[in-house]
């Protein structure tokens, strides 16, 4: 999983000027003229709790990187390394894991790490009352964790091998947080998770700002950290939740932040020598981009009208237009991150005449304003979209894909909602379309989306297989896939699985989840973990006064 970086062009001043009052480059100065505190501005949802055990969405992946750490992590390329575990040993049978921990690391209330630890945090992720869905689906193997040779052995317990173990430990939604913060009430803990990474919660005004300082007494860097000898060289990082991407943009070319995520495609291609901007480049892994058809009911609940509305959209043209060549072509449920990720272009065609000849076959007929109708009811689809996880040029694709739905008699609803009331209609089954953006570390991405045991909600009300694909040999596939320890049959297993999604046409890829971290050239040692690639601080050096 690599990353790259480009230089973009700066906003016009007169654009720049036209940026909200932000909060401004104050931050910690020394008599060098650098300062310490670093501002960054995110155009993802406001968490609703800053613990990723509850729920378990990007954007508290985006701030929990920097407070709370996993067991393990992963490099470049994509090799499971020590983090909180400095060591691991799998069973002969595959279904006993001893994770010896680091010795001396201490949680940022003092609290040490144990394997006790390890316990509280997998109880916590699977008691339905930590309404966990990324981290529950992730652990549904793990039976118990028990103490080992000492306090810093951790055992874990599964119920049947589980081949995606480690890549689920590496997720920020698993992070290991104190055992005494987690006993505190869920909305106490949603406030000021507790962990042992390089920055610690000190404060949240919602619907403005997190402020993050620096844990003094850090000791617990991943392996691959250029900073493994003590704390973060940054004091602070003001977090700014900003929704609209122009004025996000805006404020960076200004100076009034540091750092933006969700960049629009204008900017990110706006390239050039001088510009004093860079872009961080690291798509997310897991699950391509895609929208789901739901298959569970009417009207694409019949394949041939599934295959008329894949093959009514003109997804290459679109990307082409509205994407600047920032956001390759996807024809795979996988992303492209993903080492075994096959693409099947031959599955996803533009065919404007077989879309036709589809919905005819399948009985729909054209009426009077070009919809098409059968027993009385219109062809329609509702497609809510969330605007916080949604970019303009995303929404504007959608509305291409509209428009081509529309040419063949299909009324595509798009309903633009937020992330709340996107939620609210998915948990009532009340779409027909959905883009919903899915990552997680590895392959086994794959079960959780598409097999049928995921039509069930998880505690958190959510449930993954928005498809509502229900197909026995995908199962079968899936779980065989999970369970192989074999490199080689997992490879092929994966490849079936995707075949199996493709043939059934349930779903209409796009593109890799875009990642794009537009920052000041004066920002030196960002970089993506290469877990699911949100950006760590640990190794940034101070930056340049303003």
């Amino acid at each position: 999983m690599r990353t790259r970086t480009t230089r973009l062009l700066a906003l016009p001043a007169a654009l720049a000027a036209a940026t909200l009052a932000l909060s401004g480059c104050s931050g910690a100065q020394d008599a060098q003229s650098t300062r310490t505190t670093l501002n960054y501005a995110t155009g993802d949802a406001e968490p609703e709790c800053l613990d990723p055990h509850v729920g378990g969405n990007y954007p508290q992946a985006l701030l929990g990187t920097n407070f709370a750490e996993s067991l393990v992590s992963r490099d470049k390329d994509g090799k499971i390394i020590p983090w909180l575990a400095e060591s691991w040993k799998e069973s002969a049978d595959g279904k006993t894991w001893e994770f010896v921990l680091k010795d001396g690391v201490k949680f940022t209330d003092g609290t040490p790490l144990t394997w006790e630890a390890v316990k509280a945090n997998v109880d916590h992720l699977l008691d339905p009352d930590t309404a966990s869905s990324t981290g529950y689906l992730a652990f549904q193997q793990i039976a118990d964790v028990t103490r080992g040779a000492n306090d810093h052995v951790a055992v874990v317990h599964l119920k049947q091998t589980d081949s995606a173990l480690l890549e689920s430990f590496a997720q920020p939604w698993n992070a290991i947080e104190s055992p005494t913060a987690l006993k505190r009430s869920q909305e106490e803990n949603c406030a000021s998770p507790v962990g042992t990474g390089p920055f610690v919660v000190d404060s949240w005004t919602k619907q403005d700002r997190v402020v993050l300082t620096r844990n003094e007494n850090y000791t617990s860097a991943p392996a691959d950290a250029a900073n493994q000898d003590g704390p973060a060289k940054l004091q602070e990082i003001v977090w700014r939740f900003i929704p609209d991407a122009t004025t996000r943009y805006n404020a960076l070319s200004s100076g009034e932040v540091d750092v933006i995520d969700n960049a629009q495609p204008n900017n990110i291609t706006a390239a050039g020598d001088n510009s004093g901007l860079e872009d961080l480049n690291a798509p997310r892994p897991g699950s391509s981009n895609r929208i789901e058809l739901n298959s569970g009911h009417a009207p694409f609940n019949d394949k041939k009208v599934r295959e008329a509305f894949i093959r009514a959209a003109n997804v290459d043209d679109g990307i082409q237009s509205l994407f600047m060549g920032t956001a390759p072509r996807s024809t795979s449920a996988l992303g492209s991150t993903e080492p075994l990720s096959k693409d099947m272009p031959g599955s996803y065609p533009h065919d404007v005449d077989a879309a036709n000849r589809l919905l005819d076959e399948a009985g729909w007929t054209k009426g009077s304003d070009g919809i098409r109708e059968k027993d009385g009811k219109k062809l329609t689809a509702r497609f809510p979209v969330s605007t916080n996880q949604s970019i303009p040029a995303e929404q504007s694709l959608f509305e291409q894909i509209q428009a081509g739905a529309k040419e063949v008699g299909i009324d595509v609803k798009l309903q633009p909602v937020d992330l709340q009331s996107w939620y609210s209609a998915l948990g009532k089954d009340d779409y027909e379309l959905v883009d919903a953006p899915y990552t997680k570390v590895g392959p086994d991405v794959l079960r959780i989306l598409y097999h049928s045991d995921s039509i069930k909600p998880a505690p958190s009300g959510y449930f993954a297989n928005h498809a509502q694909i229900d197909d026995e040999q995908l199962d079968t596939v899936l779980d065989k896939a999970r369970a192989s320890t074999d490199a080689d049959e997992r490879a092929k297993l994966y490849e079936q699985a995707q075949q199996i999604i493709a043939d059934a046409q349930v779903i209409l890829p796009l593109y890799d989840q875009q990642n794009h971290f537009l920052h000041s050239t004066g920002v030196k040692g960002l970089r993506a973990l290469p877990t699911v690639n949100t950006p760590t601080f640990l190794d940034v050096e101070p930056l340049p006064a303003s």
